[in-house]
């Protein structure tokens, strides 16, 4: 599950955020094999979809992130819940998507399909309100 500012994010939410707030950021994984998984780094990239087939990923003006924006993590347990924590800070209004990739430490260890299946997090970043 992916939760940001607190709602949980799919395909078809948009979550609205306010410019200069930190936006508080959750990726809770559960692993349903019957081995724990890990060790492996799971990293948070925004980017800008064009519409038209082109991606931005130059957001370093746009977007930043309070801490760091890849969790490192030793392993989950079988049939147990991991959960990661983590925060933005929009710098300017627009539509962003947030794309969460896998990365393994260890070729021979394999990480559940499921999680290579999270959406992209759509979020809408609106001036504040005065």
């Amino acid at each position: 599950d992916i939760l940001v500012d607190g709602k949980l994010c799919d395909c078809d939410v948009v979550v609205d955020c306010t410019v200069g707030d930190p936006v508080p950021l959750q990726v809770k994984l559960t692993n349903w094999s019957k081995h724990s998984v890990g060790p492996f780094a799971l990293t948070v990239t925004p980017y800008q979809d064009y519409q038209n087939g082109v991606h931005n990923y130059e957001l370093q003006d746009a977007i930043t992130f309070v801490g760091s924006n890849t969790f490192y993590i030793d392993s989950v347990k079988p049939t147990k819940d991991s959960v990661y924590f983590g925060a933005l800070l929009f710098l300017c209004t627009g539509d962003f998507y947030l794309n969460i990739k896998f990365h393994e430490d260890n070729c021979s260890k394999e990480l559940p399909l499921s999680w290579f299946c999270l959406p992209s997090v759509h979020v809408r970043a609106v001036e504040p309100v005065a």
